[in-house]
């Protein structure tokens, strides 16, 4: 998306809720929103908020460094940083580790923390393991078999017969 006032990209998208009628979007380059965040009156409701923005863009890295930092490049998926600030999502796990220390700041601007604190979902609590070891159990089985362990084997069965029972695999 580009700035309202010129061709550049928009990396500002402000919604204002301040109008009767209805939210207003502006969508503005990093230049421009400087000149519309020093517009903002003491008395605005969006004061404080502007404030904020204001100060972020501060303390924003120079151009020079931006550049330099959109042109890293996860070496597993190939998504670069600017892709990820254009779409606001990573291509894969790595990517974490990637632009770990790119993220960092991120993360604790918006959420306050750089780990989870929060709820959990609490249905499927511990059944990634439970899967994942009978899935162990049963490679176990197969190979004994391939190797013509007949008694190994067969506990390795009993074992998962009792898992998926729900008895537990080691009972």
């Amino acid at each position: 998306m580009k700035c309202q006032h010129c061709e550049k990209p928009a990396t500002f998208h402000i919604t204002e809720l301040t109008e009767p009628s209805g939210p207003i979007m502006v969508h503005l380059c990093e230049e421009h929103a400087r000149v519309y965040l020093s517009q903002e009156t003491v008395d605005s409701p969006t004061n404080a908020l502007a404030g904020m923005l204001a100060k972020q863009l501060k303390l924003e890295q120079t151009a020079e460094q931006l550049a330099k930092l959109d042109k890293k490049t996860c070496p597993v998926c190939g998504i670069t940083f600017a892709e990820f600030r254009q779409s606001g999502r990573l291509g894969c796990g790595y990517d974490y580790v990637c632009f770990q220390s790119d993220l960092e700041p991120l993360l604790l601007n918006i959420h306050g923390s750089k780990t989870h604190k929060g709820k959990r979902p609490t249905r499927r609590t511990g059944a990634p393991d439970r899967q994942h070891e009978l899935i162990q159990l049963r490679r176990e089985m197969q190979e004994a078999i391939a190797k013509e362990q007949y008694e190994k084997a067969g506990e390795l069965r009993d074992k998962i017969q009792k898992f998926e029972r729900g008895d537990g695999p080691n009972e």
